[in-house]
């Protein structure tokens, strides 16, 4: 058989080959038509990206097909390992909330991409309803979990602080913040948990909102040394710091 007619029968051959069969074909030319074809449907491009031997080319042409528009394939698009970053980065700005959140917490997702999806939810973190954000403080990753402890909605908090991927340093963080509000310092004060760390109860004895009774649990806990030098740079109101050294002398 000539070249030509070789080639020929290949065209034929990927010309008689169905969409049900082409998105498993080893052909990348099979491939690229089936991406292109007007007729391919969602479940397929899913099908599709299920596999792990795509290549970034073809990977970059489906986001371009028609069938990027419907979520969950933009979803698995994002998610894939091969998926080039740029092309990631770009659909991570057209994603539903809690899309982002998955794709956040994927572990195959690269650093930077789980990075854009977070700052996408945290750019939109004002337009969100009380219980959207609810949601978020239980199942979104630490740094969005950590955002949400200095929102004004109290209900929130008890929720972010029981979040597993929140760590005590987004913790100290958001009491040494100028935004923290009193109801979440009284949420880390009663919470089983972040209440009996050292660390976390030399942040709360800096700042001003701690109210006087805890203030004095957690001074008559740590070494006096300790929390005369915490109180050099504490934001506690004088008559609480008063009380305080107080009771560690007395």
């Amino acid at each position: 058989m000539s070249s030509t007619e070789s080639t020929s029968a290949s065209v034929s051959s990927r010309q008689s080959v169905s969409l049900e069969q082409a998105v498993h074909s080893s052909d990348a030319e099979v491939l690229k038509a089936a991406v292109s074809d007007p007729a391919l449907t969602e479940d397929l491009a899913l099908v599709l990206l299920k596999r792990t031997d795509l290549t970034a080319e073809l990977l970059e042409q489906l986001s371009k097909s028609h069938v990027i528009k419907g979520r969950k394939v933009k979803l698995a698009l994002v998610s894939h390992l091969r998926t080039p970053r740029y092309v990631s980065v770009t659909l991570v700005r057209q994603m539903f909330t809690f899309d982002l959140v998955q794709v956040a917490l994927t572990a195959v997702v690269p650093t930077d991409v789980k990075k854009a999806a977070e700052e996408v939810l945290l750019n939109r973190l004002e337009t969100l309803t009380p219980g959207e954000k609810l949601s978020l403080a239980r199942r979104a990753s630490g740094r969005v979990a950590a955002a949400l402890l200095l929102d004004p909605e109290q209900r929130i908090y008890p929720a972010a602080l029981d979040n597993s991927r929140l760590t005590e340093g987004h913790i100290i963080k958001a009491l040494a913040s100028a935004k923290t509000r009193a109801g979440f310092v009284r949420a880390v004060c009663s919470h089983a948990k972040w209440s009996l760390r050292r660390e976390i109860r030399m942040a709360l004895l800096r700042t001003e909102k701690l109210p006087l009774s805890f203030a004095l649990e957690y001074a008559r806990g740590l070494p006096a040394g300790v929390v005369r030098e915490v109180l050099r740079s504490s934001s506690l109101p004088a008559y609480v710091k008063q009380r305080v050294l107080e009771a560690i002398n007395g």
